[in-house]
């Protein structure tokens, strides 16, 4: 399978690209991880979509309701075999995992990344120049965020600025 780039916007057209995805596994970089996740929070709140975030500190946590995390989900390895298992649409964001990640958790990324499924499950790895094992290559799918200000040019003193 071969690695896509594109560069999209965060908003109902980014969540659907995910939610499209051929692949399980999806590389999203951003300059703004902050504002991406408040995006997706505001998206997974307003469309009902199942939208989890996992951190070391509380695992795995629903971003449509404030409140929700799955117990036992702190460490990445239980939190990755817990959508494994899982038999619930969801897109998991991990943000900052790489520090997290050891050799014995690519094996369950691979197990992920050719899951046959109806529900299927997307985990979304969230960051800017993120680069997974190589071991993953062409099993994930890359989309890069352009922040929707870049491309809005204002009249300014008589010339157009961005």
């Amino acid at each position: 399978m071969v690695e896509k780039t594109a560069e999209l916007p965060v908003t109902q057209k980014l969540l659907d690209r995910i939610v499209q995805s051929p692949q399980h596994l999806i590389v999203l970089e951003t300059a703004n991880v902050a504002e991406t996740l408040a995006q997706m929070r505001t998206l997974a709140m307003r469309g009902g979509t199942s939208v989890y975030v996992w951190s070391p500190d509380t695992g795995i946590a629903s971003l449509r309701e404030s409140g929700l995390n799955v117990p036992g989900s702190k460490r990445i390895a239980d939190a990755l075999r817990y959508v494994l298992q899982s038999m619930h649409f969801g897109i998991y964001l991990f943000v900052d995992f790489a520090a997290y990640l050891r050799p014995v958790d690519t094996l369950l990324l691979r197990r992920i990344s050719r899951m046959q499924a109806i529900n299927e499950r997307k985990l979304v790895f969230v960051g800017s120049q993120l680069e997974l094992p190589e071991e993953l290559e062409g099993m994930f799918e890359r989309l890069t965020v352009e922040t929707e200000h870049q491309h809005h040019l204002r009249l300014r003193d008589g010339r157009w600025v961005q």
